[in-house]
């Protein structure tokens, strides 16, 4: 296991913007399973490295690349994304925080703001914040339905400086995938990439 502290510069930033799931929450598998599940019987199941390369991609992208690589499903994307988030809202209760970076959340609360940042469906990020008890550490919920693009476009991040009332220069994000890493240096903003600090659990050997 791969742990290394995050240590903040006070007075180099004035918010903190934090991914979600893989930087909040440990919640590769549980979203795995939930996607495996919601396809079945449309499709196969769906291959666990294919996805966990792809953790950053929203679940729209997610699903244009996986129907480019096998074909069209037959099942709306509607469906699915509502049978998705069903089954990752009823395994909430298994998911863990990444405490190296939660950490993070509750040595600077109060101190500046604080939101979180996803391209996940609101209802599932509420879930896994509530089930973490992480919820309460944040001003704000950025999640997909609130831009037109996910990342690794910037939509999103700019949204959470604006409602912060942040300059985007003096934002921090703390990200685990390539694609919020890019959509954090297109919108200007500073950025740590947790996976520097911390492995999880299914990458370990």
């Amino acid at each position: 296991m791969y742990e290394k502290p995050i240590q903040l510069a006070e007075g180099s930033f004035d918010a903190i913007l934090f991914d979600c799931d893989g930087t909040l929450v440990e919640s590769a598998p549980a979203w795995h399973l939930a996607i495996t599940n919601a396809l079945h019987p449309h499709s196969a199941a769906m291959p666990r490295e294919w996805y966990f390369e792809r953790l950053g991609l929203s679940p729209a992208d997610l699903m244009d690349d996986y129907e480019t690589a096998i074909g069209a499903l037959n099942i709306t994307r509607e469906e699915f994304f509502h049978r998705c988030t069903t089954g990752y809202r009823e395994a909430a209760h298994a998911l863990e925080e990444v405490t190296i970076v939660a950490d993070v959340a509750r040595a600077w609360q109060g101190k500046v703001p604080m939101a979180v940042v996803t391209n996940a469906q609101r209802v599932a990020v509420n879930g896994a914040l509530t089930a973490t008890d992480l919820i309460g550490y944040f001003n704000t919920i950025v999640s997909i339905e609130d831009v037109e693009r996910g990342k690794p476009e910037p939509d999103i991040y700019l949204k959470a400086a604006e409602r912060l009332n942040i300059a985007v220069a003096r934002c921090l994000v703390l990200e685990d995938s390539n694609e919020g890493l890019t959509a954090a240096r297109r919108a200007g903003m500073q950025h740590i990439d947790i996976r520097n600090h911390w492995t999880p659990r299914w990458k370990r050997k």
